[in-house]
Protein backbone atom coordinates (compact mmCIF):
# COMPACT_ATOMS: atom_id res chain seq x y z
CA UNK A 1 0.00 0.00 0.00
CA UNK A 2 1.35 3.39 -0.98
CA UNK A 3 -0.63 5.32 1.61
CA UNK A 4 0.34 5.33 5.26
CA UNK A 5 -2.21 4.80 8.04
CA UNK A 6 -3.44 7.99 9.69
CA UNK A 7 -4.92 6.61 12.91
CA UNK A 8 -4.43 9.59 15.20
CA UNK A 9 -6.23 12.01 12.94
CA UNK A 10 -9.88 12.37 13.94
CA UNK A 11 -12.22 14.42 11.78
CA UNK A 12 -11.08 17.25 9.56
CA UNK A 13 -8.24 15.42 7.77
CA UNK A 14 -7.43 18.58 5.89
CA UNK A 15 -7.65 18.19 2.07
CA UNK A 16 -4.40 16.27 1.65
CA UNK A 17 -3.23 15.71 -1.90
CA UNK A 18 -2.58 12.02 -2.46
CA UNK A 19 -0.90 12.38 -5.83
CA UNK A 20 -2.00 11.27 -9.25
CA UNK A 21 -3.99 8.32 -10.45
CA UNK A 22 -1.72 5.64 -11.88
CA UNK A 23 -4.38 3.54 -13.60
CA UNK A 24 -3.54 5.13 -16.95
CA UNK A 25 -5.70 7.38 -19.08
CA UNK A 26 -6.51 10.81 -17.67
CA UNK A 27 -4.41 11.83 -14.70
CA UNK A 28 -6.68 12.23 -11.70
CA UNK A 29 -5.89 14.10 -8.51
CA UNK A 30 -7.53 12.94 -5.31
CA UNK A 31 -7.81 14.91 -2.08
CA UNK A 32 -8.74 13.56 1.33
CA UNK A 33 -11.38 15.94 2.71
CA UNK A 34 -11.93 14.34 6.10
CA UNK A 35 -11.39 11.11 7.96
CA UNK A 36 -13.37 10.15 11.03
CA UNK A 37 -13.03 7.31 13.51
CA UNK A 38 -16.33 5.59 14.21
CA UNK A 39 -17.08 2.98 16.88
CA UNK A 40 -19.53 0.10 16.87
CA UNK A 41 -20.44 -1.21 20.32
CA UNK A 42 -20.48 -5.02 20.40
CA UNK A 43 -20.66 -7.61 23.16
CA UNK A 44 -16.90 -7.63 23.77
CA UNK A 45 -16.50 -3.84 23.75
CA UNK A 46 -16.04 -1.38 20.91
CA UNK A 47 -15.06 -2.14 17.34
CA UNK A 48 -13.37 0.81 15.65
CA UNK A 49 -13.46 1.69 11.96
CA UNK A 50 -12.54 4.69 9.85
CA UNK A 51 -14.78 6.70 7.52
CA UNK A 52 -13.10 8.73 4.75
CA UNK A 53 -14.44 11.38 2.37
CA UNK A 54 -12.43 11.91 -0.83
CA UNK A 55 -12.85 14.15 -3.88
CA UNK A 56 -11.29 13.23 -7.24
CA UNK A 57 -10.85 15.39 -10.33
CA UNK A 58 -8.84 15.76 -13.52
CA UNK A 59 -8.40 19.56 -13.07
CA UNK A 60 -10.04 19.99 -16.49
CA UNK A 61 -13.72 20.21 -15.57
CA UNK A 62 -14.48 16.73 -14.19
CA UNK A 63 -14.89 16.02 -10.48
CA UNK A 64 -16.47 13.44 -8.18
CA UNK A 65 -16.72 12.59 -4.50
CA UNK A 66 -17.01 9.36 -2.56
CA UNK A 67 -17.19 8.06 1.00
CA UNK A 68 -15.68 4.81 2.24
CA UNK A 69 -15.55 2.97 5.55
CA UNK A 70 -13.17 0.21 6.62
CA UNK A 71 -11.25 -1.15 9.61
CA UNK A 72 -8.01 0.42 8.33
CA UNK A 73 -7.43 3.97 7.08
CA UNK A 74 -5.78 3.09 3.72
CA UNK A 75 -8.63 0.74 2.82
CA UNK A 76 -11.24 3.38 3.70
CA UNK A 77 -9.45 5.94 1.49
CA UNK A 78 -9.19 3.41 -1.37
CA UNK A 79 -12.93 2.64 -1.20
CA UNK A 80 -13.81 6.34 -1.14
CA UNK A 81 -11.50 7.08 -4.08
CA UNK A 82 -13.00 4.25 -6.17
CA UNK A 83 -16.53 5.52 -5.51
CA UNK A 84 -15.51 9.07 -6.37
CA UNK A 85 -14.07 7.94 -9.73
CA UNK A 86 -17.31 6.15 -10.60
CA UNK A 87 -19.46 9.21 -9.77
CA UNK A 88 -17.64 11.97 -11.65
CA UNK A 89 -19.55 14.84 -13.23
CA UNK A 90 -18.53 17.40 -15.86
CA UNK A 91 -18.84 21.09 -14.99
CA UNK A 92 -18.84 23.80 -17.72
CA UNK A 93 -16.23 26.48 -17.01
CA UNK A 94 -15.79 29.98 -18.40
CA UNK A 95 -12.36 30.45 -20.01
CA UNK A 96 -11.26 27.30 -18.16
CA UNK A 97 -10.85 29.17 -14.87
CA UNK A 98 -14.22 30.16 -13.32
CA UNK A 99 -17.99 29.55 -13.38
CA UNK A 100 -20.30 31.03 -16.03
CA UNK A 101 -22.73 32.41 -13.43
CA UNK A 102 -23.51 32.57 -9.71
CA UNK A 103 -25.31 29.54 -8.31
CA UNK A 104 -26.67 28.18 -5.03
CA UNK A 105 -26.65 24.59 -3.82
CA UNK A 106 -28.38 22.75 -0.98
CA UNK A 107 -28.09 19.37 0.67
CA UNK A 108 -29.82 18.68 3.97
CA UNK A 109 -28.81 21.48 6.34
CA UNK A 110 -25.91 22.44 4.06
CA UNK A 111 -26.26 25.51 1.85
CA UNK A 112 -23.56 27.09 -0.31
CA UNK A 113 -23.28 30.06 -2.68
CA UNK A 114 -20.76 29.96 -5.54
CA UNK A 115 -19.87 33.13 -7.45
CA UNK A 116 -17.86 33.57 -10.62
CA UNK A 117 -14.81 35.78 -10.13
CA UNK A 118 -12.41 37.94 -12.12
CA UNK A 119 -9.04 36.63 -13.21
CA UNK A 120 -6.50 36.64 -10.39
CA UNK A 121 -9.07 36.29 -7.60
CA UNK A 122 -8.01 32.77 -6.71
CA UNK A 123 -10.04 30.21 -4.76
CA UNK A 124 -11.79 31.90 -1.87
CA UNK A 125 -13.54 29.02 -0.12
CA UNK A 126 -13.52 26.91 3.04
CA UNK A 127 -11.68 23.60 3.41
CA UNK A 128 -14.10 21.01 1.96
CA UNK A 129 -15.20 23.33 -0.88
CA UNK A 130 -11.58 24.30 -1.64
CA UNK A 131 -10.72 20.63 -2.19
CA UNK A 132 -13.56 20.33 -4.72
CA UNK A 133 -12.47 23.43 -6.68
CA UNK A 134 -8.78 22.46 -6.72
CA UNK A 135 -9.50 18.98 -8.11
CA UNK A 136 -12.05 20.45 -10.56
CA UNK A 137 -9.49 22.88 -11.94
CA UNK A 138 -11.28 26.16 -11.20
CA UNK A 139 -8.78 28.94 -10.54
CA UNK A 140 -11.05 31.89 -9.68
CA UNK A 141 -14.16 31.48 -7.53
CA UNK A 142 -15.73 32.97 -4.42
CA UNK A 143 -17.71 30.51 -2.29
CA UNK A 144 -19.55 30.79 1.00
CA UNK A 145 -21.10 28.09 3.18
CA UNK A 146 -24.30 29.37 4.83
CA UNK A 147 -25.51 26.22 6.56
CA UNK A 148 -24.08 23.07 8.08
CA UNK A 149 -20.32 22.86 8.67
CA UNK A 150 -20.41 19.08 8.31
CA UNK A 151 -17.86 18.29 5.54
CA UNK A 152 -20.20 15.71 3.94
CA UNK A 153 -23.07 18.21 3.73
CA UNK A 154 -20.78 20.97 2.43
CA UNK A 155 -19.32 18.76 -0.32
CA UNK A 156 -22.76 17.44 -1.37
CA UNK A 157 -24.22 20.97 -1.40
CA UNK A 158 -21.26 22.14 -3.53
CA UNK A 159 -21.89 19.32 -6.00
CA UNK A 160 -25.59 20.23 -6.09
CA UNK A 161 -24.57 23.77 -7.04
CA UNK A 162 -22.07 22.60 -9.67
CA UNK A 163 -24.72 20.39 -11.30
CA UNK A 164 -26.93 23.47 -11.70
CA UNK A 165 -24.22 25.30 -13.66
CA UNK A 166 -24.95 25.76 -17.35
CA UNK A 167 -22.89 27.11 -20.23
CA UNK A 168 -24.31 29.72 -22.63
CA UNK A 169 -24.10 27.14 -25.43
CA UNK A 170 -26.29 24.62 -23.57
CA UNK A 171 -28.85 27.30 -22.64
CA UNK A 172 -28.95 28.57 -26.24
CA UNK A 173 -29.48 25.09 -27.68
CA UNK A 174 -32.24 24.40 -25.14
CA UNK A 175 -34.03 27.62 -26.05
CA UNK A 176 -33.43 27.30 -29.80
CA UNK A 177 -31.36 30.47 -30.01
CA UNK A 178 -27.81 31.46 -30.85
CA UNK A 179 -25.21 32.16 -28.17
CA UNK A 180 -24.75 35.67 -29.58
CA UNK A 181 -28.49 36.32 -29.10
CA UNK A 182 -28.23 35.50 -25.38
CA UNK A 183 -25.04 37.43 -24.71
CA UNK A 184 -26.03 40.32 -27.02
CA UNK A 185 -29.22 41.04 -25.04
CA UNK A 186 -27.19 41.52 -21.91
CA UNK A 187 -24.88 44.04 -23.60
CA UNK A 188 -27.63 45.90 -25.51
CA UNK A 189 -29.07 47.96 -22.59
CA UNK A 190 -25.58 49.19 -21.67
CA UNK A 191 -24.98 50.31 -25.27
CA UNK A 192 -28.34 52.09 -25.38
CA UNK A 193 -27.56 53.82 -22.09
CA UNK A 194 -24.18 55.01 -23.41
CA UNK A 195 -25.92 56.50 -26.46
CA UNK A 196 -28.43 58.32 -24.25
CA UNK A 197 -25.66 59.77 -22.06
CA UNK A 198 -23.83 61.10 -25.16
Amino acid sequence: MAREPREGRGSGGGGRDHGRDRDGGDELMDKLVTINRVAKVVKGGRRFAFAALVVVGDQKGRVGYGAGKAREVPEAIRKATDRAKRAMIRVPMKEGRTLHHDVQGHYGAGSVVLRSAAAGTGIIAGGPMRAVFETLGIGDVVAKSLGSRNPHNMVKATFDALQRCASPRSVASRRGKKVSDLLGKRDAPATAQEGADA
